[in-house]
């Protein structure tokens, strides 16, 4: 077989088993927290930049649009978990922080998180998930370093 089939190969392995894990995630939030996964995203990106984070920052952490991070910005402000700060000298601008409220959420919800992702790879040893994940964020650092090269 020839390199190339390998590595699809690969990539298709990969994508099962992260769509798997991402359903169950999914599911279990749902279950456990009456939340979904974007928004346990959103809470977690906050989580990391307490001092709040623009718009257009988080969405830039997410990956995703603005559009989609401001209806969820929204319904998390509506619930008191997240909350709009002026940016000052920028009247148009605002910081997403998280607040106390929520961030004892995210925290009850991420210790949740880490056990079922624990479980889910519960047979593989903790120095091959760190090889695993060292080869995969080498991978993706020259990813990125190539397109910024080619950006250029």
């Amino acid at each position: 077989m020839s390199g190339a089939k390998d590595r699809v190969r690969l990539w298709l392995r990969l994508l099962k088993v992260v769509r798997g894990i991402e359903h169950r995630v999914r599911d279990n939030l749902r279950r456990d927290f009456a939340t979904t996964l974007p928004r346990f995203d959103v809470l977690s990106a906050l989580s990391r930049h307490p001092d709040g984070l623009k718009m257009s920052q988080l969405s830039d952490v997410l990956r995703v649009s603005n559009g989609n991070v401001t209806g969820i910005a929204d319904r998390l402000g509506e619930e008191g978990l997240v909350e709009r700060v002026p940016v000052p000298g920028d009247r148009r601008a605002m910081i997403l922080r998280i607040t106390q409220r929520g961030q004892a959420e995210f925290t009850r919800q991420a210790a949740a998180h880490e056990s079922w992702i624990d479980e889910m790879l519960r047979d593989v040893p903790a120095a091959e998930a760190r090889a695993m994940a060292a080869r995969l964020t080498a991978f993706a650092d020259s990813k990125d370093e190539k397109e910024a090269a080619h950006a250029q």
